[in-house]
């Protein structure tokens, strides 16, 4: 088979492995993507591999990965600069502001610590070779504090809570904490830079380079650029293509200096002018590529990444003490910075158990770091499992905390009619 015909046949078994298992998780509740990240460990060598290993060797084989990991790495760049793009400063009162703020700020602190206590005992046996400590303790504690926004707002929608006091205190210290993770994300990879001084810099001066650039060059040309053209508050047709042009040229430069493509992507994405129009016109014609087709590819050839050897032995263990530190990190954080703001224990949990939901942040994060080469095979398995589970359990906490396990979308149809 050749190599056009099989990335083909790749992508029509991806789309409908995706779309069949995100129709499964809706009838549960869940919101589809879900269903899409488990069809990629579906067609990984755990299931897929194990069930038909011949058949999974030739239509996945190692020759072939490479294409499917640039459509990968275009799907995440694209994707991240749509979040960018919509990334809102907090909104609603000082006092909710104020208490989006604790939320978010515990929802970091406590799962860095945890992740820093229990690298020691994850680094002997599933730290790559040749990665100082550091580096992967850090990155572990990055893993643990990652919130994933999309997803967040998605059960929000479904179960129409966006309005109730835990959906407005979550979605807005998801922005708060989701900002700082990715900062401290790419402090993280700046400080692995290749282990050597000059990478190092290159990748903390280039960083600050691309800042200013952004902020301080293109964040007035696009503002001028992306103006209303049409009484719909459409910007000119043409200039989408100068909005690829950035998209694409802050992705090189972001991978160039050793960090990852996504940085510079998600950075100008936030450069551009704050109007809901200019982002449905990006949105009509970028999310139904970067999300209907590339997504599901990233979720496949993560499920590549895979190894069943990762549950083995004193991986059980070490899997449960990840999932322990994530799930206690956000549930307990989260929750403490509610309380300690004046929310009662119920809402407070509420908030806790959405900002449990990593979902596709949270994979996007861990193939970055495994990428970098800061974790190998078993613990990419591991964090990729802790994703899905953590993310499956935010609708049915949800609906056991909030209003002691009343009907939740009932609750938020109350909270709605209360709201000013």
């Amino acid at each position: 088979m050749n190599a056009t015909l099989l990335l083909l046949v790749q992508l029509v078994v991806i789309l409908v492995a995706a779309r069949l298992c995100g129709a499964v998780l809706r009838r549960f509740g869940q919101p589809p993507v879900i269903g899409e990240m488990m069809a990629g460990l579906l067609l990984g060598p755990i299931v897929f591999g194990a069930w038909l290993p011949e058949l999974h060797a030739g239509l996945f084989a190692k020759s072939s990965l490479p294409a499917l990991s640039g459509l990968a790495t275009l799907g995440v760049a694209l994707f991240m600069f749509i979040v960018g793009a919509e990334l809102r400063a907090p909104e609603g009162s000082r006092a909710q502001v104020r208490a989006a703020t604790s939320i978010g700020l515990f929802g970091i602190v406590l799962p860095l610590a945890l992740g820093l206590a229990i690298a020691p005992f994850l680094y002997p046996s599933f730290a790559p070779g040749g990665v100082a400590f550091w580096p992967f303790a850090l990155f572990i504690a990055a893993a643990m504090s990652v919130t994933a926004f999309p997803v967040l707002a998605r059960i929000l929608k479904d179960r129409n809570l966006t309005y109730s006091t835990p959906g407005r205190l979550a979605l807005s210290a998801a922005v708060i904490d989701d900002g700082c993770v990715w900062i401290f994300l790419a402090v993280v990879l700046a400080l692995a830079g290749g282990g050597s001084p000059a990478g190092v810099a290159l990748a903390i001066g280039g960083g600050l380079a691309l800042v200013a650039v952004v902020f301080l060059v293109l964040k007035p040309i696009y503002a001028r650029l992306l103006r209303p053209a049409t009484a719909a508050g459409d910007p000119a047709a043409s200039s989408f293509l100068w909005v690829l042009v950035g998209v694409l040229g802050c992705a090189a430069f972001a991978e160039w200096i050793g960090l990852h493509a996504v940085f510079g992507t998600f950075l100008f994405g936030v450069c551009l002018p704050r109007d809901d129009r200019l982002l449905h016109f990006l949105a009509r014609r970028i999310e139904p590529l970067a999300v209907t087709l590339l997504m599901p590819v990233l979720f496949a050839l993560a499920g590549q990444n895979t190894t069943p050897e990762a549950f083995a032995g004193a991986g059980i263990g070490a899997f449960g003490l990840i999932l322990l530190a994530a799930i206690l990190g956000k549930v307990v954080g989260c929750a403490t910075g509610a309380r300690l703001s004046g929310y009662g224990w119920r809402d407070s949990l509420a908030v806790g158990s959405l900002m449990n939901a990593r979902g596709l942040m949270e994979l996007i994060v861990i193939k970055i770091g495994f990428d970098a080469g800061l974790i190998g095979p078993e613990l990419f398995t591991m964090l990729f499992a802790m994703t899905l589970v953590t993310t499956v359990m935010a609708s049915p906490l949800l609906s056991l905390f909030y209003r002691g396990g009343r009907d939740a979308r009932a609750g938020g149809a109350a909270e709605l009619r209360r709201s000013p």
